[in-house]
């Protein structure tokens, strides 16, 4: 009897022992990326230092131009998009108001840009790109696509689109998360929001990105292409 209890006990003890190890394992994969979730995590850790490289070669590209990488950005959206006013520009290129209204002040000055009447808007004027800025982003895109010609001929047109498709769930995605991240007000957050509304002489202001955007700003040689 006493070895039949014996071994009923270490019976008990082993299947004790499996259901820890189960339970560890479990522990151990949870959270754990699947093979899929690998290849977009490799992805997202490439998008920041392929940002920052790009940017370096559209900057040494431009050299001599007087213009910078931003600059290039914003004529590329106004030679695609049409006229655009300040917080459109913004919003279609992912960034802040005012460094796109730095921007257009510089390609202004250049004389790459100007502003036309906005229909829509009577105080938010359109930004379009003067004869002169169609030639010189039209310009500059020409050697682009030589290059690109040259250096990427080996990918094929499936797997781009594969990676624009990619690219764009990745952005939507990301977009959601930091709309929701940005729409959650905080205690502190509350509270500033209340103190301003109570205090006397503070008036609630809109958005900044709903404001009147006008031309300005500093003074830059004009430089051509070399």
């Amino acid at each position: 009897m006493s070895v039949i209890k014996k071994d009923r006990r270490d019976s008990d003890s082993d299947s004790e022992v499996n259901a820890n190890a189960n339970a560890n394992t479990a522990d151990a994969d949870f959270g754990r990326a699947t093979p899929t979730e690998e290849l977009l995590y490799g992805v997202i850790r490439r998008l920041w230092p392929l940002h920052r490289t790009v940017v370096r070669a559209v900057e040494r590209e431009l050299t001599g131009t007087g213009l910078t990488a931003g600059e290039h950005a914003l004529l590329d959206a106004l030679r695609t998009d049409g006229p655009r006013t300040v917080p459109q520009l913004a919003r279609t290129m992912g960034l802040d108001r005012q460094p796109v209204q730095r921007w257009v002040n510089h390609a202004a000055e250049l004389g790459l840009v100007v502003t036309a009447p906005n229909p829509a808007h009577r105080r938010s004027p359109l930004i379009q790109l003067t004869t002169e800025g169609t030639h010189v982003i039209r310009g500059i895109q020409d050697f682009e696509a030589t290059e690109l010609r040259h250096r990427l001929a080996d990918l094929p047109a499936a797997d781009i689109r594969t990676a624009l498709h990619v690219l764009d769930r990745i952005g939507e995605e990301f977009h959601h998360l930091a709309s929701a991240a940005s729409a959650a007000p905080t205690a502190s957050d509350t509270h500033r929001t209340s103190a301003r509304r109570d205090s006397p002489g503070i008036r609630e202001t809109g958005d900044i990105k709903d404001d009147p955007d006008t031309l300005g700003g500093r003074r830059a040689p004009r430089k051509g292409r070399s």
